[in-house]
């Protein structure tokens, strides 16, 4: 079993019903969609045996696996999820919903993109939905959407001091509107760590 791994890095979970908690990132490589605001390199990457991964997140102190990407259900299946559980990790998936995602996951973020996102999403029921939302995006149906148990908006950080305070200003007065829907600001991104 291999994984084509961009990066492995020991933080913080910086956003969602998770935010605050230490967590290993495992990000693997690509994705199936080409989103304009993506803020991540999910390219290249190393091929590593899942005895490699565990070698490595093994070094840490922490018992949490975030798979994340680009898009990691293009490369995580049941029996890699199995593999970490049986080593005694919690394992925690970062998906854009596209692909079915493995039952032995601990827990389960889906974030759809775009209209078309929202009605591929395929899963009946994960932990959090987290949009990644900008200054005057239509906001789905919560019935369109996934059973979760906390629905997150997240403004898109754009760079720029001005527009991603504006996507902060829509998204808190949207959250006003419809208070089902919570704020998750990428707090990784304020603090100033990966």
């Amino acid at each position: 079993m291999n994984l084509s791994v961009k990066e492995i890095f020991y933080s913080l979970q910086g956003e969602g019903g998770r935010q605050g908690e230490a967590s290993v990132f495992v990000r693997l490589t690509g994705c199936n969609l080409t989103c304009a605001f993506c803020d991540t390199d999910f390219n290249g990457g190393t091929m590593m045996s899942v005895d490699q991964v565990l070698s490595e997140i093994g070094s840490y102190p922490c018992r949490w696996i975030i798979w994340t990407g680009g898009e990691p259900m293009l490369q995580l299946d049941d029996e890699i999820v199995s593999f970490f559980n049986r080593n005694g990790f919690s394992q925690a998936i970062e998906s854009n919903g596209y692909y079915p995602l493995p039952g032995l996951l601990n827990y389960t973020v889906v974030s759809p993109k775009g209209d078309i996102g929202y009605a591929r999403t395929i899963n009946p029921k994960v932990n959090e939905i987290r949009l990644p939302v900008r200054k005057g995006d239509c906001l789905p149906e919560l019935a369109l959407l996934p059973e979760a148990e906390h629905y997150f908006l997240s403004p898109v950080f754009t760079g720029e001091r001005g527009s991603t305070q504006e996507n902060i200003d829509y998204c808190v007065s949207q959250i006003k509107r419809d208070n089902r829907w919570r704020l998750s600001v990428q707090m990784h991104k304020l603090i100033g760590i990966e």
